[in-house]
């Protein structure tokens, strides 16, 4: 049996809030809010084009493995095509991996740090918000969450039979995001450098989960292998460094702080510190229950550190960590309450000011993603991307019925993916078809030769206007109109819309070389 401390809570201000009842009234009246967030609010460029894979559920896609599809698809089949369905099941998959985290925390540390682990995951930025928007970090956060929990119910239990959860979770998660990659080499870490876990490489179980892990993820393999590559090419590509700069190692350091809510992460930076000494006193019965978290995120962390030293590493690409830092920070916030130091004290208001202060930015968030507070930060706003796409959609839909057009033409996936919902919202029948990169849409049905040799509308922004290059590929290129999308007075940028006619080289040719 795993350590962990006495079951009876403090009777404190805050003891309320870490029972069960709070907690799932907590978590659901947060789901609730996310889930009306989730269903008034825009898309995002990355989910918009995400969409369409949900559209054409597939096993790979050009960035990225298949699950985030398979999700959209199922929530769009459950509520419709509509952005709710784009987002149901990952907001509900945060809930359900509350749960999983609670559990455990339960496991490793006793009832009190269970309850800090569901309330700091909540109330993390990254987690508390990003979960709103649908992308292959959501499923690859959940899938790394239940890992760790299988791997809790084995040092608990000792029923080496977790270990076959643990392949069925850690190759969801694999084809969720290949990230995931790192946490298997966390998982031999923790299992080699953990003298009470070292008895698991006798147990058949344990390589029957790794070869488990394998099988779920060959036909993303057999995918990759029958288009050229691609998705695979594209993420494993980004490792390979060109060059060395450290100006982007304080930025990356800088973002997971802020992200993961400042006063949660200073807990955290605690938690480590103490797992660090877990890790060297390993007579510490307690040491598995502190070095699992640690241990299993060391990998990531290292890569992604890496990473900083060549390149900018993206806000969101450490979310799969979350789940185990919270477990950290969850620890610490549960143990102090055994001591009266005055790193005791500190952690004490830092926990009591990192909850609300999670909340209220993801509801002030959540708020104004579904009607914006302002327009004056207008492009600096994150929410930019969400904005004026409506307006879009019925011009060019009052554009193309003036012109006699039958489809439209981009050359970035981020416009495809929003004109083709707001055509969609708008109840336009006019397909979007991006000219260039169609690997990008190799699940997506080859277009109709009638369509395409038809005349269309080409619409990019004016930073991204590819327009000069049109002319090698069709007859007639004609500047329409330029339209700005807008919040509330303020314009976020330029629209341009060309009328395209007569394509060079037949139907076909329309896709025959690249516009970027």
């Amino acid at each position: 049996m795993a350590a962990r401390p006495s079951a009876d809570e403090p009777q404190d201000a805050l003891g309320w809030w870490l029972r069960s009842p709070a907690l799932i009234l907590f978590v659901l009246v947060l789901t609730a809010i996310r889930i009306w967030a989730g269903g008034h609010s825009w898309l995002s460029e990355d989910e918009a084009y995400y969409r369409l894979w949900g559209l054409h559920p597939a096993a790979g896609y050009y960035d990225h493995p298949p699950i985030i599809g398979w999700w959209i698809a199922a929530g769009q089949a459950l509520v419709g095509d509509t952005a709710l369905g784009v987002r149901l099941i990952g907001i509900l998959a945060t809930a359900l991996g509350s749960l999983a985290l609670w559990r455990t925390g339960c496991l490793l540390n006793g009832r009190r740090a269970a309850g800090w682990a569901v309330l700091f995951f909540n109330t993390t930025i990254l987690i508390g918000i990003g979960n709103l928007i649908a992308t292959p970090d959501t499923p690859s956060v959940f899938f790394w969450g239940l890992t760790l929990w299988a791997l809790a119910e084995w040092l608990d239990r000792g029923n080496a039979n977790w270990f076959l959860a643990v392949g069925l979770f850690a190759g969801l998660g694999l084809i969720s995001k290949y990230s995931v990659l790192f946490l298997g080499v966390g998982i031999i870490l923790w299992l080699i450098f953990t003298p009470r876990a070292r008895a698991a490489f006798t147990a058949w179980q344990l390589w029957v989960g790794g070869v488990l892990a394998v099988v779920i993820t060959a036909p993303v393999v057999w995918w990759n292998a029958g288009h050229e590559w691609i998705s695979f090419t594209k993420q494993f590509g980004r490792a390979v460094p060109y060059g060395w700069t450290s100006r982007f190692i304080a930025e990356f350091i800088g973002a997971e702080l802020g992200l993961l809510n400042t006063a949660i992460a200073l807990i955290v930076l605690i938690g480590i510190g103490i797992a660090a000494r877990a890790l060297v006193r390993r007579h510490d019965e307690t040491s598995a229950a502190w070095t699992l978290p640690l241990l299993t995120s060391v990998p990531f962390f290292a890569y992604l550190l890496f990473h900083s030293l060549h390149n900018r590493v993206q806000a969101n690409w450490p979310a799969p960590l979350f789940p185990a830092l919270v477990l950290l920070a969850a620890f610490v916030a549960a143990d102090m309450d055994r001591s009266d130091g005055w790193l005791a004290k500190a952690v004490r208001v830092l926990r009591a000011v990192a909850v609300p202060l999670g909340v209220v930015l993801s509801l002030v968030i959540y708020v104004h993603a579904v009607s914006p507070l302002t327009g004056t930060f207008a492009r600096k706003d994150p929410t930019f991307q969400l904005r004026g796409w409506p307006e879009v959609a019925r011009e060019i839909e009052a554009l193309s019925v003036r012109e006699g057009t039958r489809w439209v033409a981009t050359s970035a996936y981020g416009m495809t993916g929003q004109l083709a919902f707001a055509l969609h919202e708008a109840g336009s029948p006019l397909p979007v078809f991006q000219l260039d990169q169609r690997l990008r849409y190799a699940m997506d049905p080859t277009p109709d030769s009638a369509v395409l040799s038809a005349p269309a509308l080409y619409v990019a922004v004016s930073r991204r206007d590819h327009s000069d290059k049109l002319a090698a590929r069709f007859a007639e290129v004609e500047r329409l109109a330029t339209i700005p999308r807008q919040v509330r007075g303020t314009v976020l940028e330029k629209i341009h819309i060309y009328r395209i006619a007569g394509a060079r080289g037949g139907a076909r040719g329309v896709f025959s070389q690249d516009t970027e």
